[in-house]
């Protein structure tokens, strides 16, 4: 279509709304798993017992809460980004083992999958223009 063709110079902008709506979603997501505690993170970090991992839960789930909060914080401001997306990456491919391998199915494993997705194609794409890593 020659009307949104023109949209292609609006990249930047594109990735810097993705990078904020993103950002600021797994900050909501991420900040009460890290202010919940050892308890908290340990049932999170259970899901490392997936792949094999069986010790450290609470280590685990502590991390899990650290990569999504300062995932967050990195996709909005655009810093340390592909390292970032690459980490998000996996704690959403944990997500999505810890569904589907307790019964909830794929319905309920959808969303990890789709920001897997996500995450892995912004490590390819960049963070844009707009970001603290491109100045």
């Amino acid at each position: 279509m020659t009307a949104l063709s023109s949209w292609g110079r609006f990249r930047n902008s594109g990735l810097l709304l993705i990078r904020l709506g993103l950002g600021i979603m797994f900050i909501v997501h991420g900040y009460p798993k890290l202010m919940g505690g050892p308890a908290y993170w340990e049932g999170v970090g259970q899901a490392m017992q997936h792949i094999g991992i069986h010790f450290l839960p609470v280590v685990w789930g502590l991390l899990a809460a650290i990569v999504e909060t300062g995932g967050g914080i990195c996709l909005i401001i655009g810093l340390f980004f592909r390292p970032a997306a690459i980490l998000l990456a996996f704690t959403m491919l944990m997500a999505t083992l810890h569904h589907l391998k307790s019964g909830d199915g794929l319905m309920t494993a959808s969303h990890a999958i789709e920001m897997g997705i996500v995450f892995l194609g912004l490590a390819f794409v960049g963070p844009g223009k707009y970001s603290v890593d491109k100045r």
